[in-house]
């Protein structure tokens, strides 16, 4: 029942298109922009991966008190939280790619921020650094939402997938950013990594001015008027949107709790920085691998079935991590996750991508990623803590009934769409 009526509910209605979105579909068009996308969110995974495994590192390193050690990531993803709205409205008025300029230009500023504070052994000002690249992911998680813009209903699910795909680069470049730069400005170690994503963001808005979406005043209703949007109250009428935002809070809010206290815990369990970075290479590989036929799953099986596959990994992901500390259940522990997170988060956006007409695609998208990355930094801010209090078995201990719960929101909802 869970699976089976998610996937069945709205979709006459998702697929019976609005006449004032036609204009904009055009799948070669798309074609030509996912290669664009995909290339930028590889220079930002690698860069965010960077981030993410040496934040709580020298979070550690730099805070008095060692129980802030995860607070750089939660002001990242705070810095998400905030800025996801307001970055879907100004895009919706200005473009996507002066949007996601502006974003990449805050995470420039942010990574020198944070190299600085290194040098200069200032926990709060690494922060600060850390909590202005929050901006920059922000944009850059519109990305996959940009893919799906000019792509039809057939097409969009893999638009968004290979998107994301992208981010396999961060599996392999990110451990290489870290080992070949830590040491580059000593004693200040790991300065010289988050200069090169300066870098690398650099090379990010220099890639995205190829980026070909049209603007939204383009977009018009049959009488050459702008499009009626409808009220927000109106659109969340649809519970197959509400589902779909929920599961997307679950899988990505679980995956940043667990991840974000990985590399401390097998610290803190005997393993090296190099283990913890090995493991959260194969993390990132799991991610996004899957994005190369996750978009091919969708359309064979549906996006609610692919989105409760999901959720069940990262519960698995839990199960493993709660049976042992070795490195080889880390890692099967994190392969899980990534796997898990794929699923979720991409069948979810899915969802919410056909659920919004083109003129009201800012307002929905910002609703979304408000949602999803205020529960994700608060999820990384959790992590730290419960790392601290009740160990790696009280990080894992909570995603069993966070999946649980989502799975039976997603199966309730479902219901009351099938109803409706």
């Amino acid at each position: 029942m869970a699976q089976t009526a998610p996937s069945t509910v709205g979709q006459s209605a998702a697929s019976a298109e609005p006449p004032e979105g036609r204009g904009l579909i055009d799948d070669a068009r798309a074609r030509r922009n996912v290669v664009v996308l995909a290339l930028a969110q590889a220079l930002y995974g690698v860069g965010t991966m960077v981030i993410f495994t040496l934040g709580g590192i020298v979070g550690h390193t730099l805070a008095s008190d060692k129980a802030l050690a995860t607070l750089p990531i939660s002001l990242m993803l705070l810095g998400t939280a905030l800025s996801t709205a307001p970055a879907s409205l100004l895009m919706q008025r200005i473009g996507r790619r002066a949007g996601f300029w502006l974003g990449a230009a805050l995470g420039l500023a942010g990574a020198l921020t944070a190299a600085y504070a290194i040098i200069e052994r200032n926990f709060w000002l690494f922060c600060l650094g850390t909590h202005l690249a929050g901006y920059y992911q922000a944009s850059a998680l519109y990305y996959r939402f940009a893919a799906a813009d000019t792509a039809s209903r057939e097409f969009a699910p893999r638009a968004i997938s290979w998107v994301l795909a992208g981010g396999v680069a961060a599996a392999f470049l990110g451990p290489i950013v870290i080992a070949r730069t830590r040491d580059l400005l000593a004693p200040a170690f790991y300065a010289g990594s988050f200069l090169t994503v300066a870098a690398i963001v650099a090379l990010a808005i220099l890639v995205l001015a190829f980026l070909d979406i049209p603007r939204p005043e383009a977009v018009t209703g049959r009488e050459g008027k702008p499009a009626r949007s409808r009220a927000l109250a109106e659109i969340l009428a649809n519970r197959r949107l509400l589902a779909a935002i929920v599961a997307g809070m679950i899988s990505y809010g679980m995956m940043s709790l667990v991840m974000t206290a990985t590399p401390l815990a097998m610290v803190g369990c005997g393993l090296g920085v190099g283990d913890a970075a090995d493991t959260i290479r194969w993390h990132v590989v799991a991610m996004y691998v899957p994005s190369f036929f996750t978009g091919a799953l969708i359309a064979r099986f549906g996006r609610a079935r692919i989105v409760v596959v999901g959720l069940v990994l990262l519960g698995a992901c839990a199960l493993v991590a709660l049976s042992g500390i070795t490195l080889t259940q880390f890692t099967i522990a994190l392969i899980l996750l990534g796997v898990g997170w794929n699923f979720g988060f991409i069948g979810a956006t899915a969802i919410v991508a056909e659920c919004a007409r083109p003129e009201e695609r800012g307002k929905v998208q910002a609703l979304n990623d408000l949602l999803v990355f205020g529960f994700v930094a608060f999820s990384s801010f959790m992590s730290g803590n419960l790392l601290e209090h009740v160990g790696w078995a009280g990080v894992n201990g909570v995603v069993l009934p966070a999946t649980a719960l989502a799975l039976l929101l997603i199966m309730l909802l479902g219901r009351r769409s099938k109803t409706a």
